[in-house]
């Protein structure tokens, strides 16, 4: 039973993980990412669909996104949706394709990105450490002799130790791609 909460509670974890890994993904970082595209969606034939699934999205230079829609009836409802997203840059549309050209970002703001990454970095920390008090008293209602509760909590803390590393190893790598012009 204790193994199953510790899997139980690995598995969140990794969830937290997850979670950073898609925040980090809507920060901008000067360079074209279809992954900024992720979370702007449009209504086709009723139903709200993201983009990506309605349109083809390639990364013809650095800082540009190309997005070509399957069905160019839904190219106004692409570019509206862009636009109300707020991701920094104007599409720009041809009739065919939509052009999103990303412009440089200076060091000033790349500065303020990376301060926005250690609220990211912490809401992950205290989610992974939240798992890890439930965890914890998931194992004290067992009713386990001391020395075995002992264990498991210090397995638990370990796995704690591992994932918050993980976050940082993560935000440091993140940080790195901000400031690399």
């Amino acid at each position: 039973m204790p193994e199953m909460i510790l899997l139980e509670a690995e598995e969140k974890m990794e969830k937290a993980i997850e979670a950073l890994k898609r925040e980090f993904t809507q920060i901008r970082t000067g360079r074209a990412n279809p992954a900024i595209l992720d979370l702007v969606s449009i209504e086709y034939y009723g139903v709200n669909t993201p983009v990506k699934q309605v349109a083809s999205i390639s990364v013809p230079e650095a800082n540009q996104l190309l997005i070509k829609p399957f069905d160019k009836s839904t190219l106004k409802a692409i570019e509206h949706a862009i636009s109300a997203c707020d991701l920094g840059c104007a599409p720009q549309n041809d009739g065919v394709t939509i052009r999103l050209t990303f412009p440089r970002l200076t060091e000033e703001r790349r500065r303020e990105m990376v301060k926005n990454l250690g609220k990211f970095e912490e809401g992950a920390k205290v989610a992974i450490r939240n798992i890890r008090r439930d965890t914890n008293d998931a194992i004290k209602k067992l009713g386990l002799p001391e020395d075995d509760e002992k264990g498991y909590m210090e397995d638990v803390q370990k796995l704690t130790d591992k994932f918050v590393a993980n976050v940082g190893t993560l935000t440091e790598a993140k940080e790195k791609e901000l400031m690399t012009v």
